[in-house]
């Protein structure tokens, strides 16, 4: 065996601009800026490899000679140590790009253009819930339909709408995982849904209260709670019941409340303020909540933060009610159609809904205000017993 051990540290610090051996295929290259690196040459199937085992001011003489052993012995067993040592690497990538870590990563990419960074919809829940704690510690160039399909089979047909926003979530992952140069199938997520087969899930509707009813149930919130109130504002409003919990004193001015975007629902292409008109039954509604207000919120919670959206459920439950409190705009809609003669226009308008092409939409540069405020007056006079139900004439 040739001599071995031929450097010392002080020869290697001190050594000239050059290539010097430490003996059995290792060498020191010196360069002329002053930079060296370790290089063990070795002969694998009749060929000479050289290979890099890092800079002098890195790696000791050593930790050299330990690496070196290591890769000889590599090809002692007839393996070529670069090829190696690149497998080594493509596997230790592979455990860093779990599923998991690429999702994380894919929603991380994503929270600038989610409402409220992705926490307010609870985008990666899906995932966290029903994905990851099956598959989410297999590497994501392993992932193919089968894995999918068996994450997704117990909740394709009982939890249809959360398995389509899994399923969906599976999908921004991989083709993230794609960007990342990681080698997926991008359409893994297709498959899946093929193997899955059709729901048998049957989409119902949020059950609402006939309009005709509304009168009297919005009469028997008389005791002047929080949660009375609150389905109080909700019903005269017409609105989502997030803006109605997260209500803030500040965001009210005169009969005008402005919700800021990020309570109301994201729609693509459609996340704006909405202006609410607020009749003299919304406005005598708020004057009763504002003992309840905390840290600028009307309707704050006993503890911290504002009552949840359960509370309001929770009381039309106990009334063993089927309708829920979503319901209401259903109610209000239905109330537009079938007892007034408001242009179509206006009653979604007065539910924040975009109606209309794009086009229509750049050139119609009014969010019909003062046609709202008469309407939402009427809407309040009706649930309040002060007109009969009969027809209404939009002026």
């Amino acid at each position: 065996m040739p001599a071995q051990h031929k450097l010392t540290a002080t020869k290697v610090k001190n050594a000239k601009p050059g290539k010097h051996s430490d003996g059995a295929g290792l060498w020191l290259h010196k360069r002329t800026d002053g930079g060296a690196q370790w290089v063990l040459r070795v002969t694998v199937h009749g060929r000479r490899r050289e290979m890099g085992l890092g800079r002098v001011g890195d790696v000791s003489l050593k930790e050299a000679r330990e690496a070196a052993e290591r890769w000889r012995a590599v090809v002692r067993q007839g393996k070529d140590p670069i090829k190696e040592r690149d497998r080594l690497r493509r596997e230790s990538a592979r455990e860093d790009h779990t599923l998991a870590t690429v999702a994380a990563e894919a929603f991380e990419a994503r929270k600038a253009e989610l409402k409220g960074d992705g926490k307010a919809g609870r985008w990666f829940t899906p995932l966290e819930l029903h994905v990851l704690p099956k598959i989410g510690k297999v590497p994501v160039e392993d992932i193919d339909q089968r894995d999918i399909k068996d994450a997704l089979a117990p909740i394709w047909h009982s939890k249809a709408d959360t398995a389509r926003k899994a399923l969906n979530r599976l999908n921004i992952t991989l083709k993230h995982a794609a960007a990342m140069g990681l080698d997926v199938d991008v359409q893994a997520t297709e498959k899946a849904k093929a193997l899955l087969g059709k729901s048998r899930h049957e989409v119902r509707n949020i059950p609402a209260m006939s309009w005709q009813d509304v009168p009297d149930f919005y009469e028997s919130l008389s005791e002047g709670t929080i949660t009375h109130l609150a389905l109080r504002l909700l019903i005269l409003t017409a609105l989502r019941s997030t803006p109605v919990r997260f209500c803030r004193l500040d965001e009210i001015e005169g009969d005008i409340w402005t919700v800021p975007a990020r309570n109301m629902k994201a729609q693509k292409g459609h996340e704006a303020e909405f202006r609410v008109p607020l009749s003299k039954e919304a406005l005598a509604v708020i004057e009763q909540a504002k003992p309840f207000e905390r840290d600028g919120y009307l309707f704050s919670n006993v503890r911290k933060g504002v009552i949840s959206d359960a509370t309001m459920s929770a009381l039309m439950k106990r009334r063993k009610l089927d309708a829920r409190p979503h319901g209401f705009r259903s109610s209000f809609r239905t109330w537009c159609a079938e007892a007034t003669q408001v242009p179509e226009h206006i009653a979604e308008a007065s539910l924040a809904h975009v109606t209309g092409t794009k086009v229509s939409r750049a050139y119609r540069r009014t969010d019909h205000l003062e046609q709202r405020r008469v309407l939402m007056v009427r809407w309040a006079d009706y649930v309040t017993g002060k007109t009969a139900r009969k027809v209404v004439r939009l002026a």
